[in-house]
């Protein structure tokens, strides 16, 4: 699928996402972030986490910013290149932007203006819809859309159930007696969208960036080629197979009103590529899904900031991106965080 593609899917569906299988978009809370303060100079936040996990201190990886300009607000033109010879584990968590507690009308429509995108590859299928797995509590719907930039051959699995040729896939979870959509993935190309469960005084939340997991290439645009996907449904945890080679666990850690965390696992280094990025739009801080980032340096005092497209290079134990200013497009979705980077044999 095209990027204008996904970015019509994700805003055609997010006005109704407690509709069963339409939209793009348990347990203790073991990571808690809190996001306070928000400034033109500064983010502060402050992250609670099991010692252990800090035992031997933050391991730092590269973040690159590979962003172009675009006047188009649906294309991903922000890309951030996160690399290390050592991770073999992360946190990725979406949480709501600073100023969600002000968002009286959220703004979710697509804006296509000044976007051209007759050049995108076509791969055509037939469209359908299915139900992958199913209980009282979780849910997992497969979508095949009429075209997509590649093509469909990815198998997921579930248990002994196999479905191929699927273009996206929707967790669903329950909350409060409504089905809440909180995680979704493209097996084509490797692109995630994670978000938290609506605030108290929204009936829903936007998604907005993507992040991306596994050995990174680029052709025409960033993607990770996955061989296969299995999903566990006791662990709620997606296992990825890689056509590079290796393979990497997500669980769905936590999901509340404030964040979503998942844990990632790596069973071997991805080394001379990306292990992950970060995917976003920037036209104008107040028409972006990301307009700015902050990182904290290993032995750092404080964070540093930069408007995203300003952003070069840094070593950091943590990043985020998001915004300080509500923006036109996506009002409600979430800022993104990488952190807890971890080493392995």
């Amino acid at each position: 699928m095209a990027s204008g593609e996904r970015e019509k899917w994700r805003s055609a569906t997010c006005d109704s996402p407690a509709q069963m299988g339409e939209g793009k978009q348990k347990g203790g809370i073991t990571y808690r972030c809190l996001l306070g303060q928000v400034c033109s100079n500064a983010v502060l936040a402050v992250l609670v986490a099991p010692a252990c996990c800090f035992a031997a201190g933050p391991l730092a990886v590269a973040v690159e910013n590979a962003s172009t300009p675009t006047l188009c607000a649906e294309t991903d033109n922000v890309y951030l290149k996160l690399t290390s010879a050592t991770v073999r584990q992360f946190t990725i968590e979406a949480i709501h932007p600073a100023y969600a507690g002000t968002i009286v009308a959220d703004r979710t429509a697509p804006d296509f203006r000044n976007c051209d995108m007759s050049a995108d590859p076509v791969h055509r299928a037939e469209p359908r819809r299915v139900t992958i797995y199913e209980t009282g509590d979780l849910q997992l719907i497969g979508y095949t859309f009429t075209s997509f930039w590649r093509p469909g051959t990815v198998p997921v699995r579930v248990g002994a159930r196999v479905e191929t040729g699927l273009h996206l896939l929707q967790l669903f979870t329950k909350f409060r007696e409504r089905t809440e959509e909180v995680l979704v993935l493209y097996p084509p190309d490797g692109y995630w969208r994670a978000r938290p469960l609506p605030p108290e005084h929204l009936s829903y939340s936007a998604y907005g960036s993507s992040f991306l997991i596994g050995p990174v290439e680029t052709a025409g645009r960033p993607f990770v080629d996955i061989r296969d996907i299995a999903f566990d449904p006791a662990t709620q945890s997606f296992r990825l197979a890689f056509v590079r080679g290796g393979e990497a666990t997500l669980r769905l850690d936590v999901v509340d009103r404030e964040h979503i965390a998942l844990d990632v696992k790596f069973d071997r280094t991805v080394e001379a590529r990306p292990f992950a990025g970060l995917r976003s739009m920037f036209v104008t801080e107040t028409n972006a899904d990301a307009a700015r980032v902050a990182w904290r340096t290993a032995g750092g005092k404080a964070y540093e900031t930069a408007p995203i497209m300003s952003f070069g290079r840094a070593d950091v134990v943590e990043l985020w991106a998001g915004r300080r200013l509500p923006s036109r497009h996506n009002t409600s979705a979430p800022d993104m965080i990488f952190r807890s980077f971890i080493g392995g044999d």
